[in-house]
């Protein structure tokens, strides 16, 4: 997979940082990875699409899983962002 373009920063509320990571591309919000104590598991969504989520055994895999599903996404917007 290409470098990525997505910047993941750690979550934290009143200076305590939690198990969650926000990722963005300039001011976009484009996915969010949080650990999911129960199934000790991460879950990765996008706030782009109302169905899009998963899981993945680890922070580093959720945030990769997370930018396969919006690069494939984005490539369907191709058309509308190409030159006519």
């Amino acid at each position: 997979m290409p470098e990525s373009r997505i910047a993941w920063t750690a979550s934290d509320v009143a200076g305590i940082p939690l198990r969650r990571l926000v990722g963005r591309v300039g001011q976009i919000e484009v996915g969010i990875c949080e650990y999911d104590g129960s199934n000790r598991l991460w879950t990765w969504w996008s706030p782009l699409a109302e169905d899009v989520w998963g899981h993945a055994p680890s922070a580093e895999a959720a945030q990769q899983h997370c930018e396969a599903w919006l690069r494939a996404w984005l490539e369907n917007f191709r058309p509308f962002l190409e030159p006519m």
